[in-house]
This record gives structure tokens, sequence and C-alpha cells, in this order.
């Protein structure tokens, strides 16, 4: 790995300043306030004793998301996204993203007839908006599905509701150079980037990558996966430390 240093400092293979704050709200079943960096979202997960009606019967859960993005939360204020209007398109991408993420690590059967839902707000945007918010919602959903076994709430067996842990990152090629965890400077400029959800034991769950600026050959695209599952085995430690 290249000894170039970067905008901020770090090495190219180091990931921002992350922190990770349990029960940063009162009222959800389980909350975070995670940052990388300047980005920061609070990840709230919420418990609802109902599934959506394709389930109804089927003695098994739902875990969903939401994803939006404060006004303020950029330089140049954004347009709210009112309630009850269809997400815009980015959006939507992301939540979808997120809910399937969550749901690759859960066993729905154990979750019982219910449904956690897991709201990601972005109060703060520097990047990496989409993998802070994984990465926490994971961590949300980990403290909710901790309070149910607390209240006696999941069904008793063998099988843990959570599987195993997973989280996200970026990863981009700036001037030849593969880098992790890109802010937004540097991914706005970067000539491919990618987003990696892989699982605790090295399973991938989605790979978004792009060619921004010229394409990159399938030696840098391994490259960067190299590179985002040694981010992603270090958030895992961070978020087993939040639960902890």
């Amino acid at each position: 790995m290249s000894g170039q240093r970067r905008i901020d400092g770090r090495q190219n293979d180091a990931l921002r300043a992350v922190s990770i704050t349990p029960d940063f709200q009162s009222f959800p079943a389980g909350s975070v306030l995670i940052e990388f960096g300047r980005t920061r979202v609070i990840c709230a997960a919420s418990v609802e004793e109902r599934v959506p009606g394709f389930l109804v019967g089927q003695r098994k859960g739902w875990v969903t998301a939401e994803y939006s993005m404060l006004p303020s939360s950029t330089p140049t204020r954004s347009q709210r996204e009112t309630a009850g209007s269809k997400p815009q398109g980015r959006t939507q991408e992301i939540q979808r993203l997120i809910g399937r993420s969550l749901r690759a690590i859960v066993n729905l059967e154990a979750l019982g007839e219910r449904t956690i839902a897991i709201d990601c707000d972005v109060i703060e945007a520097d990047g990496g908006t989409r993998t802070a918010s994984i990465t926490g919602a994971v961590v949300a959903l980990g403290l909710a599905v901790r309070r149910l076994e607390s209240q006696g709430l999941l069904p008793k067996g063998d099988k843990p509701v959570i599987k195993q842990m997973l989280s996200a990152i970026s990863v981009g090629i700036i001037d030849g150079v593969p880098m992790l965890d890109l802010n937004y400077s540097e991914d706005s400029r970067a000539d491919a980037d990618c987003n990696v959800v892989m699982t605790e034991a090295g399973w991938l769950v989605e790979v978004q990558a792009t060619a921004e600026r010229k394409p990159f050959s399938r030696d840098e695209l391994n490259d960067l996966l190299s590179l985002a599952n040694k981010g992603i085995r270090e958030l895992i430690s961070l978020q087993k430390e939040a639960l902890r």
C-alpha cells in the first residue's frame, strides 16, 4: 500500500475517525449516533408487533429501513422530502440497500411475527452516508434485539436473531491509488469508487462499483475489495465494542 497521504492526513488504507454512541435516543428500542469523520448519522430501530401483508401467518418477521438527509446536512440546503411523498430515486435506492443488508444477517423466523424498522437520518454529510448508515443500523438493530430478549418477547430456540455481524465501507481509486473510506472531496474526484457491504465471515452482500472517469481493471477491483475487507473488519470490531 502506497504511503501517499491524503487531504486529512490519513494513510491510504486508513479509516476516518469512527465513533459509535449507543442509546443516543431515549424512545427507540435501539439507537446510535455513528460518525465517520464529519459524516454523522442517527440510526434508530423501532419494533412493531405486525408484519407486512405478504408475511402474515408465515411465522416470520421483517426488517426494513428508511433513509433521509436533513436539509442542513450539506453545504447547500437540500429540499426536504415531505411525509407521504414518494422518496426520490437516490433515497429509495439507499434505503433498499440498507434493508437488504440487514436482512442478509437476520434470522427472520427467530424474530417472530414483528417488524424492526430502522430510520437512518443524516445530520451531516461528508461522503459515505450510506455505508455509515448500514454500519450504524446493524448496531441499532442489535440493541433492539437485545431489548426484545430481555423482555422475553423472542421465541426460545437455539438460533440467534442476528446470525453474524455486517458492515459497509467505501473505497476508490484516486490518481491510480486505491484508498479507503472516501470523504466527499475524495469521492468527487475519484477515477472509480465502490461501496462494499460484507459480513463478518467475509461474504459479500453488495458491491456497487462505478468507473467515474476511466475504466478500471479486474486487478484494481480486487485491490479495492481487499482494502474494503480490511476496513470492514475494523468497523466490525468497533460495532462489537459499542454493543458491549
